[in-house]
């Protein structure tokens, strides 16, 4: 069988736009080839929404192309260049341990990068071996596709695959290369790279590329260049909201972690809270708390921030109007974001209309779970199902003067009761990825080559909003340990 006949069977429909770009702005780089790739796991029904066929990808070619021992044909593989603030001061970095092999062009016509992770030295590895361990990747598998299920903005995981190779990290650990599907691997800090580093022609040149790719319907008649920084801006507002309302903690958001298209992107010492704390940190390396919980809307506002100075030459000839252009945009995030949190906030309580006094019940709630150490998710399920699991918080005179005002609250709207239990349920999942399940899964994958308790937990992550009972044990509590729960890079 030819090649050629291979990659139409595979489903393949790859092309490389950014390769268009100037040539400052990525390496072609070239596989680097694994002893014995072995898939471990792929994504079937985001497979086939790619337009892919699963049971080629599981054969030895389809596993060369997911491990980087072979691309498909025509394509034009690439490690993209960007910069960033990390932890608050500015490098140059780019994709050390990355390959861009192309963006597929879905049946729907829709473009996503398909990059693997993990796939070896480049051009911008800065000493590292360009490699992953086979944790990282089982984990960012699992984060994404229960964010996605979730509903919130994300780059998917299609595949996870062995080298058959071992890196070297605290430990020797069994290598891996996770295939990750996003809208693009633009970046804020892309455009801090070319700001920094690149010519006024190339800034608009990404700048356009960026508006092509990812708003195509712009009105070219205005200033299209303040309407990418104003969409890119209501994006970040609607995803942090969702974060805040899930109780997601990034851990490192860093400039080089925002994704222009609003997705997640990067889920290394990431994690869901469980006690309602807004200092919670899991990152190791978040030692000042910068990123932690309550921080995540500042954060993404100075980011922007960072954004918005890179486009000051494209939103006009003179520099202070562009800088009140830039300022008056950034001015709307905390608008933009509140409106999002809030909203979400009264649907969790099963609110349908707006009251001037209902961010003071949102925080009378948040202030009382916090008091009493109450668990984020499963408080906002005991209210949905009007259970009283948490005796501390719900066997408080101060929660039944609470939850008082919150019944009267709803007795003000004309919605019915089964319809505010029924929007509860819709906007409270029945459960998160646990740390501690997480950490379960992936120990007895790493350590044991057991994959079916990381599969188990997939499969009751696929519908979070189910509430059915075989996702009633994987909504308990871990255990109360004296050491806080630590997250780590994988790098």
């Amino acid at each position: 069988m030819t090649e050629r006949k291979r990659v139409i069977q595979t489903g393949w429909n790859l092309e490389n736009s950014y390769a268009r770009l100037p040539k400052s702005f990525f390496n072609i780089i070239k596989p680097n080839p694994v002893s014995s790739p072995k898939l471990i796991i792929l994504n079937y029904s985001l497979a086939t929404s790619l337009g892919l066929n699963g049971q080629a990808l599981q054969s030895n070619d389809g596993i060369a192309v997911l491990a980087g021992n072979q691309v498909p044909k025509g394509t034009l593989p690439l490690a993209q260049a960007y910069a960033g603030h990390q932890f608050g001061h500015f490098t140059m970095l780019g994709d050390g341990r990355a390959m861009l092999i192309g963006e597929q062009v879905m049946p729907s016509g829709e473009r996503v990068d398909i990059q693997l992770k993990g796939s070896g030295k480049t051009p911008y590895s800065r000493g590292g071996d360009g490699r992953a361990a086979l944790g990282p990747m089982l984990r960012e598998y699992i984060i994404s596709e229960a964010m996605h299920a979730l509903g919130i903005g994300t780059t998917r995981s299609l595949a996870v695959v062995t080298t058959g190779e071992f890196v070297v990290r605290e430990n020797q650990q069994l290598g891996a290369i996770m295939t990750r599907v996003a809208a693009s691997h633009l970046r804020v800090g892309t455009f801090q790279y070319v700001s920094k580093w690149g010519t006024a022609m190339d800034l608009r040149a990404l700048a356009d590329y960026t508006l092509q790719r990812h708003f195509p319907a712009v009105d070219a008649g205005g200033n299209q260049y303040l309407f990418l920084l104003r969409e890119v801006i209501k994006r970040q507002a609607t995803l942090i909201a969702k974060w805040q309302l899930i109780g997601f903690i990034h851990g490192v958001m860093n400039t080089d972690n925002m994704a222009i298209s609003g997705e997640t992107i990067d889920y290394g010492p990431c994690a869901f809270m469980d006690t309602y704390d807004p200092e919670t940190v899991f990152s190791s390396i978040d030692i000042h708390g910068r990123y932690a919980y309550g921080n995540q809307p500042h954060i993404a506002e100075w980011n922007l921030a960072r954004f918005a100075e890179t486009l000051l030459p494209l939103l006009h000839v003179n520099q202070d109007q562009a800088v009140k252009l830039a300022q008056e945009a950034i001015s709307d995030f905390t608008k933009l974001y509140h409106y999002n949190w809030l909203t979400g906030m009264r649907a969790k309580l099963g609110i349908f209309n707006e009251e001037v006094q209902d961010e003071e019940l949102i925080e009378g709630l948040l202030s009382l779970m916090q008091k009493y150490h109450s668990d984020y998710t499963n408080t906002f399920l005991s209210l949905t199902f009007d259970t009283r699991w948490d005796v501390a918080l719900f066997g408080s005179t101060e929660f039944a003067h609470w939850y008082e005002l919150w019944q009267e609250r709803l007795g003000r709207q004309k919605e019915q009761k089964a319809s505010s239990h029924q929007l509860m349920r819709s906007s409270n999942p029945a459960l998160i990825p646990r740390n501690h399940q997480v950490e379960a899964a992936l120990e007895a994958a790493v350590k044991q080559g057991d994959y079916s308790v990381m599969e188990r937990l997939l499969d009751v992550l696929k519908d979070p909003y189910a509430h059915s009972t075989e996702q009633i044990d994987y909504a308990t509590l871990p255990a109360i340990s004296n050491r806080p729960y630590r997250t780590f890079c994988g790098t």
